[in-house]
């Protein structure tokens, strides 16, 4: 029996490998991807630098410029909540946050421990 415990916790810690991995894999075609669509649209305007009134071309420029990061941003943030979602800092968030009496006892002592000196 102690075996199987052994090798099903043994896979659990590989898939919970697997899932860094592809976050941080994720993370890094998020960040060169946006770089090369950064630098592609300054390329792009400078390109087309003698018609800079065109405020279609503006407008596209700028919302592609702003959306693409921003929504992937959010899907990464997904992804990253998701794959460290059993790390402490975030299993306990709510346990110890402002909201919780857990929370609000600790502030309570910590206050008559700073007033007593």
């Amino acid at each position: 029996m102690s075996n199987y415990n052994e090798e099903k916790a043994y896979e659990k810690a590989k898939k919970r490998l697997e899932n860094e991995k592809g976050f941080y894999s994720h993370l890094a075609i998020y960040i060169a991807i946006n770089i090369a669509l950064l630098f592609f649209m300054s390329k792009v305007m400078a390109y087309a630098g003698a018609d800079h009134q065109d405020s279609g071309f503006n407008n596209w420029k700028t919302w592609n410029t702003i959306l693409t990061p921003l929504i992937w941003g959010i899907a990464l943030l997904g992804h990253g909540l998701w794959v460290f979602r059993e790390r402490s800092f975030l299993k306990n968030f709510f346990k110890k946050s402002m909201f919780s009496k857990d929370w609000e006892e600790r502030k309570i002592k910590e206050f008559m421990d700073k007033d007593k000196f």
